[in-house]
């Protein structure tokens, strides 16, 4: 398996260096970043670098190209990889914008969905799997609503406004880059998309009145190194990004959700209560409980405790190291599909956007005109 590189950053080093403990025979043939060093690369060698992408594509003979690239060069880079007929995992979010997704749709149309692997990493989560088994085994029912959030912790909401994250032209905004994945599992919950969606959300606590005082110990507001474009103060940088913001949502199915994000939460976490018909699911990713309850009965039918499996303890709750597995599986031809395709990661975004859309508006988005012409390109 030759693998060829479009941006060296920390997501991309991480990802990569899993792929090749679970498939020792890859070999990385091209790069091309800006930055022409690779001190930090965890797998060692000498890898060529490259200052175009279709060249490096044209010399190397890649099977994969892997887009790690800020979100908003994926397209571009997703289309020379495309023309160059290589495979392509692209990280996510997939693209930055309406306009974007809908020239993503016309390559796809062309080339296929099968083409592009997507790295919407929550799916793969143990929470997710077990979620999608309470609701195939009819545990919960037609969903009737959603309550969701992801807060993270100050070192984590501080990178995203010292990262090249903090600007919405390279990002996309806060609600795209960081809780997309959130958005695609509740898509699959409900077995629907977004059809109406408001939004409200600021930026409250990386501002300059709370920078900490002179010699008041900070170093929590930098455990997180950045790369390209960074800059070192989180509360005078200028971001562009909300650091909380919340929103209502009601899918195609009749669903409602409420979904919150905040950047500043000293004990973070990532939950959700799914309540339907025939029962309820709530779990939170973070703190690693899952529990399924019967809405008749009361009767607790699943009752889960991850916290003490220290398989499930790594990047993303453990699912960086499951979907690696299952995606190299997938590569090998052992599986033949994956949990979560390009298409989903599109809906996905389509539904951030419109809720950035509405936060900026202040009026309640419809998305039917959306999934209007999403559909006219008939995609699998």
């Amino acid at each position: 398996m030759r693998i060829a590189i479009c941006g060296m950053g920390l997501r991309s080093t991480h990802v990569l260096s899993i792929m090749k403990k679970h498939m020792p025979e890859i070999e990385f043939v091209g790069y091309y970043d800006p930055r022409d060093d690779l001190e930090d690369w965890p797998e060692g060698g000498d890898i060529p670098r490259y200052t175009e992408l279709a060249e490096m594509l044209a010399e190397v003979k890649a099977d994969l190209l892997f887009v790690g690239s800020p979100n908003f060069l994926h397209l571009e880079h997703i289309r020379i990889g495309l023309e160059a007929g290589v495979r392509i995992f692209a990280e996510k979010p997939v693209v930055t914008t309406i306009e974007d997704t809908f020239k993503l749709a016309e390559l796809l149309q062309k080339y296929g969905t099968d083409r592009v692997i997507i790295g919407l990493v929550l799916r793969y989560s143990q929470h997710v799997r077990d979620l999608k088994k309470a609701l195939e085994a009819g545990q919960i029912g037609p969903i009737t609503s959603i309550e969701a959030s992801e807060y993270i912790a100050p070192f984590h909401g501080a990178f995203f406004m010292r990262d090249w994250r903090r600007k919405s032209e390279y990002s996309g905004g806060f609600m795209l880059e960081k809780c997309c994945h959130d958005l695609d599992v509740y898509n699959m919950v409900t077995e629907s998309r977004p059809m109406r969606v408001a939004s409200f959300g600021s930026r409250r606590s990386f501002l300059p009145k709370h920078k900490p005082e002179a010699g008041v110990d900070d170093s929590v507001y930098h455990v997180k190194g950045t790369r390209w474009e960074g800059v070192e103060d989180p509360f005078t940088a200028d971001a562009d990004i909300v650091d909380n913001q919340t929103s209502i949502v009601e899918f195609e199915s009749g669903a409602s959700m409420s979904f919150s994000t905040n950047t500043n939460v000293p004990d973070e976490h990532r939950r959700f209560c799914v309540m339907g018909a025939k029962g309820m699911a709530e779990g939170d990713f973070v703190r690693g409980y899952f529990k399924v309850t019967d809405a008749r009965t009361s009767k607790r039918l699943e009752d889960k405790n991850y916290a003490d499996d220290q398989g499930l303890l790594g990047a993303h709750y453990g699912a960086d190291e499951m979907m690696v597995e299952d995606i190299v599986a997938h590569l090998k031809g052992r599986n033949e599909s994956l949990p979560v395709g390009v298409v989903d990661a599109m809906v996905a975004g389509i539904a951030a956007i419109a809720i950035d859309e509405s936060r900026e508006t202040g009026k309640i988005v419809d998305l039917a005109p959306y999934w209007e012409k999403f559909d006219s390109y008939n995609l699998r």
